[in-house]
């Protein structure tokens, strides 16, 4: 299947990511997800990516890893497959060997939906089933059909998975128990907002420009604010594949 699909979190005002963690040498060459707790189907945890494929620079350049699942097409949409792919400041998501799209090599042809998950943005998935076999059908996230109800947001023009959620539950929180900003606070000391963390591949950097900070310009706590809606910091936003 080709994928497209944009991150709320480094998508610019120009509708293309940004590439910081790559620039930056931050982008690990195993795929990280295992570690968080993902498990995959189908696929061994700990997969990786030959270094040069971080070297390609401009609008082909690689933004992070994602998780690309394949769903049956009946609800309740269980994950019959998932594998780790790499998405580029374009938005296109390629496989690990660099190819323009991603392959489940041991599933039969059939009519599956297709999911798309992010360490720290919400969840995605197709409104329809795509009929997948041996010539890739393409899915994009950011202009096609996409399942819930404002299940993404609009950033530069492009349909962008919503971003901040730090805590990884699907669920995304400015306050309360288990919110998304506490941990941005704890992250760079508790006691000064000013202070930063450099040079981090982490969850909690929302704008993954490698830099963890609360307050101040290219922070990631307005983002989650953003995210719950902006005004009434008690709201929620909910991922919206079941």
């Amino acid at each position: 299947v080709r994928i497209g699909a944009g991150l709320g979190g480094p998508m610019s005002a120009s509708g293309v990511m940004v590439d910081s963690l790559r620039t930056r040498s931050l982008l690990p060459l195993t795929e990280p997800y295992s570690a968080l707790g993902y498990a995959y189907i189908g696929t061994a945890p700990g997969a990786s990516i030959q270094a040069s494929l971080l070297d390609v620079t401009g609008s082909f350049a690689v933004v992070d890893w994602v998780v690309v699942e394949l769903r049956s097409a009946t609800a309740p949409y269980p994950v019959v497959a998932s594998r780790p792919a790499l998405i580029r400041r374009d938005g296109e998501v390629i496989d690990l060997d660099g190819d323009a799209y991603v392959n489940f090599p041991s599933m039969a042809s059939g009519n599956y939906r297709i999911s798309m998950r992010h360490r720290n943005h919400l969840g995605v998935m197709t409104n329809a089933a795509f009929s997948l076999g041996f010539i890739p059908l393409r899915a994009d996230f950011r202009t096609g059909a996409v399942y819930g109800t404002s299940p993404q947001t609009s950033v530069g023009g492009v349909q962008c998975l919503w971003p901040g959620d730090c805590a990884a539950d699907g669920t995304i929180r400015y306050v309360g128990a288990g919110n998304d900003r506490d941990p941005i606070l704890s992250a760079i000391g508790g006691s000064t907002p000013t202070a930063t963390v450099s040079n981090v591949y982490n969850t909690l950097d929302v704008n993954m420009d490698g830099v963890i900070r609360y307050v101040g310009a290219g922070n990631d706590r307005d983002p989650i604010l953003t995210t719950v809606g902006g005004t009434v910091p008690t709201a929620t936003r909910v991922q919206q594949v079941p």
